[in-house]
């Protein structure tokens, strides 16, 4: 594993194979998620002979700056700097492997802000869906409209950032990413809402993409999923896999436990997928 840092400080992990496939993967993680959540789903993938990079956005993790009230970040511009220093890197330093891109949650939504997403080969979208309040199940819904209605603007203008931590969102959230987030969430737009605030490449994208959805993840719905591949990504050719708990070593899978080494081999999925 090699440690990268690029200029817009951004903190990648590169992991390379023994004997390279030609194969790369990058993986964009979720909101408020750590790079480390991805490191043993990374290795397996350079052990079966892919070269693998994890990376934090900036405000997150190995990429938080030493005050986040001062972190102007985005999720917009995760998608248009912070990922675009990543695919940038992989056509210079990768120009002939064919490339894939895991998208977690958000790590889906901003492929449209940035038009080097034209050079991947696949799609890997897993646990992720235009997550409008009336997409969403009915508890989740009452959850995530006060929240975000109330708990979420509120706590972010008196601290300057959102502590998502406080309500087990996962890493605290730069304002303005928080502030995007929540047009996600109460927009009936949602992603598509986020990338006209931005230059929209959405549209230009026509690869394959497998849509992986975990059967106990309580953040994302049927209804969601077919309106992030529909209205953002009409363009895409989808295949589906929806992943039953009975699958799962632990029987829990949710928004973010398909990543967690106890699933390990949940992962022959995506390998079988892009191997």
């Amino acid at each position: 594993m090699e440690k990268l840092i690029f200029n817009t400080s951004i903190t990648a992990h590169l992991f390379k194979p023994e004997k390279s496939n030609q194969k790369i993967l990058l993986i964009n993680s979720a909101t408020g998620v750590k790079q480390q959540v991805y490191f043993s789903f990374a290795q397996f993938f350079a052990e079966n002979g892919f070269t693998v990079i994890t990376y934090d956005y900036r405000g997150i993790g190995l990429s938080k700056p030493e005050k986040m009230k001062n972190c102007d970040a985005s999720m917009r511009s995760w998608g248009a700097e912070d990922y675009k220093a990543l695919t940038q890197y992989i056509i210079e330093n990768y120009p002939d492997y064919k490339k894939y891109c895991l998208g977690h949650s958000v790590g889906a939504l901003i492929l449209g802000m940035n038009r080097d997403s034209e050079i991947f080969n696949e799609f890997i979208f897993v646990g992720t869906q235009n997550a409008f309040v009336g997409n969403l199940k009915w508890r989740t819904k009452v959850e995530a409209t006060l929240g975000f209605g109330i708990a979420q603007p509120l706590f972010t203008e008196i601290l300057g950032y959102f502590p998502s931590h406080w309500f087990g969102l996962g890493e605290s959230l730069p304002k303005n990413c928080a502030y995007d987030w929540r047009t996600l969430i109460l927009n009936p737009k949602s992603t598509s809402k986020l990338l006209e605030k931005t230059i929209d490449y959405s549209k230009n994208l026509i690869q394959k993409v497998l849509v992986i959805q975990a059967e106990d993840d309580a953040w994302l719905t049927e209804k969601g999923v077919k309106s992030l591949l529909n209205d953002t990504y009409p363009n895409l050719k989808p295949s589906y896999r929806l992943v039953k708990t009975s699958e799962s070593e632990k029987g829990e899978i949710g928004h973010v436990n398909f990543f967690r080494s106890y699933n390990k081999k949940l992962w022959n999925i995506i390998l079988n997928e892009i191997q």
